[in-house]
C-alpha cells in the first residue's frame, strides 16, 4: 500500500511537472520576438498594418518628411523664415536634428517590410493568394521607402537582408550608390505589381492598401528618374488601358484635397496616405516614430504647417508668387480662372463668387479688402491645398496631428502627364502627347492646346514642366524630385530659372504682385529661395550624428558640397534648354 501511494505521488509529481513545462513552453502573445512571431499569415498582415503606420509618421508624410519637398521645389518658400528655411534655401546643415527624421521613418518602415519578406520565401508560385498580397504590400512599401530615401539622400545604405540584422557589419550598412538603390526599387515596385490585385477587386483594395497599380505607378516614376523613357511609356500605357485597374480624372478637381468616405480612395488615385477623419480621431499629439498610444489623433500635421497665422496656423510654408500668376495667366473656355487656383492658393478672387464654397478662409467669408497672409509678419499666399481653408468643415485652423485630408501621393493626371512627357521625350511633339495633356485640361475647361504650337521637343516640355506640372500639383510633394530628375540644377539656364520662380515678398502687402529676381539687388524686402544654393545641395546631408554611430557611413554630395552634373551627363542625359512658350 505505502508503494503504491508513492508510486501515485511519484506519478502525479510528475504530471504536475509536465504540466509546468507545458505551460513554461507557450508563447506569450503579447511578448513574442522575431523567433516566435511571423510564421503565419495572420502575424504578417499585422507586419503589413505597421508597415503601413510607418507611413504616416512625422519623418515620412505626416509633416517633414512631406514639407521638406515642397519647400525645396520653386512652387513655395518657407514663410516663418525658421522651421523650414534650411530646405528652402538648400543649405541644411550637418547638425540638423530635423533633416534625418525622413531617414529614421523611412527604415522603421524598411526594417518591418525586411522582416515580412524574410518570411515570405522567394518563390512566389509557392505562396497563397493571402501571402503574395501580403508579400505584394511590404514589397511596395520597401520601394516606397526606398525611392524617398534616395530621392533626398542620394546614396543610402541598401539593407534588404532580414538577417543580416543579426549582426553590426549588418546592422551598420555602408553607403549604396545611387545606381544600386534605384535598381533595387524598380525590382520591388516590379515584382509587387506581378503580386498585387488591382482596386476593381474592391473591398480594402480600392479603400486604400496598396494595388498593382500603385506599384505601375511607382514602377513608372522611377524609371523616369533614370531617364527609362521608353520603358517608362509602357507601363504608363497599360495603367491608361487599365491593365492595372480602372482609373479616372475626377469631374471636380477639388474632389482629391477633401475628407471623408465620398472623397477618399477615390476613381482619381493610384495611392494615398490614410488620415482619420477629424471627428474620429483621439487627442494625443504624437510626435514619435512609435506612435503606439490608443488614443493617437492619426492625422497629419501638414494644414498645420500651411495654414495662415491669422487662422491659427504655423504659417510656415507659402506660394510663390510665381505660381499664382501663372493660374492668373490664362483662363477657362468661359473665361474664368482656373479652378485648380481655388483648391491651391487662398486668395480672394471676384470669380469665386458663387463657386464650391465662394470666397472663404476656414469658413470665414472674405470681402475684396482682406489682405489674407500666410505669415503675420512675412506674408506670403496662404496655401490651401490639403488644407481644410477650402473644405467649408472648419472655422480655424486645427493644429497638430489633426488634419484628415488623406494625401493623394499619385493620382491618375499624373499618369497622363507622365506619358505625355515620355511620348515626347521617346518621339518628339505628337498627337498622342497633346492629346494626354489635354484630357488633363479638359477637366478644368481650359482650352486645348494645338500640336502645331509645339514645333519640338523642348517646347513641348517645357509647357509640361512649367505650366501643366506647376498647375495641376502645385505645392504637392514631388517638385524637388522633378527638378533633381530633369537636371534643373546642372544647368545655367535652368538655375537662373529657378531663382526667377524662387523670388518671394517677405511682407504683408502686395503679396500677389509678380516679382523678378533682377530686383533684388535694389528691393530690400525680395529674397530668392535658391541664392544659397551651392552644388550638391539639391539632396539632404546625411546628418553627422549618423556618421558619428555609423563607421561604415560616408556624407553625400551635400556634405562635400560636389557636383552631380558630371553624373548626370556622364549618363548621356541632357538637360533640355529654357523655352520662352510666348514665342
Amino acid at each position: 500500500m505505502k508503494l503504491y501511494k508513492y508510486s501515485l505521488a511519484l506519478i502525479l509529481g510528475l504530471g504536475t511537472l509536465s504540466s509546468c513545462i507545458d505551460r513554461l513552453d507557450l508563447v506569450n502573445p503579447n511578448q513574442q520576438t522575431s523567433s516566435t512571431f511571423g510564421f503565419n499569415a495572420d502575424d504578417l498582415e499585422e507586419s503589413v498594418i505597421a508597415a503601413y503606420n510607418h507611413i504616416r509618421m512625422e519623418g515620412s508624410y505626416a509633416r517633414v518628411g512631406y514639407t521638406i519637398d515642397v519647400c525645396r521645389g520653386d512652387e513655395a518658400w518657407n514663410s516663418s523664415q525658421v522651421w523650414y528655411l534650411p530646405f528652402d534655401d538648400l543649405n541644411a546643415e550637418v547638425t540638423s536634428d530635423i533633416t534625418w527624421w525622413p531617414w529614421r521613418e523611412w527604415y522603421y518602415t524598411i526594417n518591418v517590410c525586411n522582416f515580412a519578406i524574410s518570411r515570405c520565401g522567394d518563390d512566389n508560385s509557392q505562396l497563397s493568394e493571402k501571402m503574395r498580397r501580403i508579400k505584394g504590400q511590404v514589397l511596395f512599401l520597401r520601394g516606397l521607402s526606398y525611392y524617398n530615401l534616395v530621392g533626398y539622400y542620394q546614396n543610402p545604405p541598401l539593407i534588404t537582408d532580414y538577417d543580416s540584422y543579426s549582426s553590426l557589419d549588418g546592422l551598420y550598412g555602408a553607403n549604396s550608390t545611387y545606381d544600386a538603390v534605384l535598381d533595387h526599387v524598380e525590382k520591388d515596385f516590379k515584382e509587387a505589381m506581378e503580386l498585387l490585385p488591382s482596386r476593381d477587386e474592391g473591398g480594402e483594395w480600392a479603400g486604400g492598401r496598396a494595388t498593382c497599380g500603385a506599384a505601375a505607378g511607382y514602377y513608372a516614376r522611377t524609371l523616369m528618374v533614370r531617364h527609362k523613357f521608353s520603358e517608362a511609356l509602357t507601363v504608363l500605357k497599360d495603367i491608361i488601358g487599365k491593365k492595372y485597374g480602372t482609373y479616372r480624372l475626377m469631374d471636380n478637381y477639388g474632389d482629391n484635397f477633401r475628407e471623408g468616405s465620398a472623397y477618399e480612395n477615390n476613381d482619381e488615385s493610384l495611392f494615398e496616405v490614410q488620415f482619420l477623419d477629424f471627428g474620429s480621431q483621439g487627442t494625443d499629439d504624437e510626435w514619435t516614430p512609435v506612435n503606439t498610444s490608443p488614443n493617437a489623433t492619426q492625422g497629419h500635421a501638414i494644414e498645420s504647417n500651411f495654414g495662415p497665422g491669422m487662422y491659427g496656423g504655423w504659417a510656415d510654408i507659402s506660394a510663390s508668387p510665381w505660381l499664382y500668376n501663372l493660374f492668373k495667366s490664362e483662363r477657362t473656355k468661359k473665361g474664368t480662372l482656373d479652378p485648380r487656383l481655388y483648391w491651391t492658393i487662398g486668395t480672394y478672387e471676384s470669380d469665386w463668387e458663387g463657386f464650391e464654397y465662394g470666397n472663404v478662409a476656414y469658413t470665414n467669408v472674405l470681402s475684396p479688402t482682406d489682405n489674407i497672409v500666410t505669415n503675420n509678419n512675412y506674408g506670403g499666399l496662404p496655401i490651401a491645398k490639403n488644407t481644410n481653408l477650402r473644405t467649408g468643415l472648419y472655422n480655424s485652423v486645427i493644429t497638430g496631428l489633426k488634419c484628415g485630408i488623406n494625401l493623394r501621393l499619385m493620382r491618375y493626371s499624373d499618369v497622363l502627364l507622365r506619358a505625355a512627357e515620355c511620348e515626347n521625350e521617346v518621339n518628339g511633339p505628337t498627337q498622342q502627347a497633346i492629346d494626354w495633356i489635354n484630357e488633363v485640361r479638359q477637366r478644368v475647361d481650359l482650352p486645348d492646346l494645338k500640336l502645331e504650337d509645339f514645333n519640338t521637343a523642348d517646347k513641348l516640355f517645357e509647357q509640361i514642366a512649367n505650366v501643366e506640372r506647376p498647375k495641376e500639383f502645385g505645392c504637392e510633394f514631388g517638385r524637388g524630385f522633378d527638378l533633381i530628375r530633369w537636371g534643373f540644377f546642372y544647368d545655367k539656364g535652368r538655375l537662373n530659372q529657378l531663382k526667377e520662380h524662387g523670388t518671394f515678398r517677405r511682407s504683408t502687402e502686395n503679396v500677389k504682385d509678380q516679382v523678378s529676381y533682377g530686383d533684388i539687388s535694389s528691393d530690400s524686402e525680395l529674397k530668392c529661395s535658391f541664392d544659397t544654393y551651392l552644388p550638391g545641395h539639391e539632396f539632404l546631408p546625411i546628418v553627422q550624428s549618423l556618421m558619428n554611430k555609423n563607421p561604415n557611413l560616408e556624407g553625400n554630395s551635400a556634405n562635400l558640397s560636389s557636383d552631380n552634373s558630371v553624373y548626370f551627363q556622364e549618363k548621356g542625359w541632357t538637360v533640355r534648354p529654357v523655352v520662352d512658350l510666348s514665342k
